[in-house]
């Protein structure tokens, strides 16, 4: 893609309200929840996205799952971090860049966006319930057995809020059955 291309891209993206070129071959768009950056390399013949996520010093109890998500499910995307932040980003040779390849990298970047931690925290807390099946099995326990005990640590204040009302409590467990059963043959 030329530049001229690319801006056309973006403006029937965003709009041309949202589209403002910062520099030659560079372009920010704005909007009410992210800011964009679209960067042609110096000899124009590269092509990187960028859009910022989160500050990694929010992020960083789970770098693990956001590289495993790089492996597994961010595609043609991937989450880095430079300066203090981590970043969703796209590289393309932009020659062989097409209109529509480009457009779905912007959509999936914003997904990346909105999901925030939502998505790496819930394989964080997986990989943290398969470490609990795991050892619960290796003591020989059944999911019965292991479904009593965090039961009697909610009732004697180990686990849970201070202040946690019984039906709270009783949605809590209920999502810990759910999950322990769910995974339990898998582990």
């Amino acid at each position: 893609m030329k530049p001229e291309e690319i801006a056309v891209t973006l403006t029937e993206l965003f709009g041309a309200e949202a589209v403002n070129a910062i520099a030659p071959g560079s372009w920010q768009i704005d909007s009410s929840s992210f800011r964009l950056l679209v960067l042609l390399s110096e000899d124009q013949t590269w092509l990187r996205v960028l859009l910022p996520i989160m500050p990694l010093q929010e992020a960083e109890t789970f770098l693990t799952q956001f590289l495993e998500a790089n492996f597994d499910e961010t595609q043609e995307v991937r989450y880095a971090i430079y300066d203090g932040v981590v970043w969703g980003v796209y590289h393309h040779n932009s020659g062989t860049l097409a209109s529509a390849d480009l457009a779905n990298a912007i959509a999936r970047l914003i997904s990346l966006h909105k999901s925030g931690l939502n998505d790496v925290f819930n394989r964080f807390i997986e990989n943290r319930l398969r470490q609990i099946i795991q050892a619960a099995k290796q003591q020989g326990q059944s999911l019965q057995t292991t479904m009593q005990n965090l039961d009697r640590f909610y009732a004697e204040g180990l686990m849970g809020e201070i202040n946690q009302s019984a039906d709270d409590r009783e949605q809590v467990l209920a999502t810990w059955r759910y999950q322990l059963e769910r995974l339990w043959n898998e582990v």
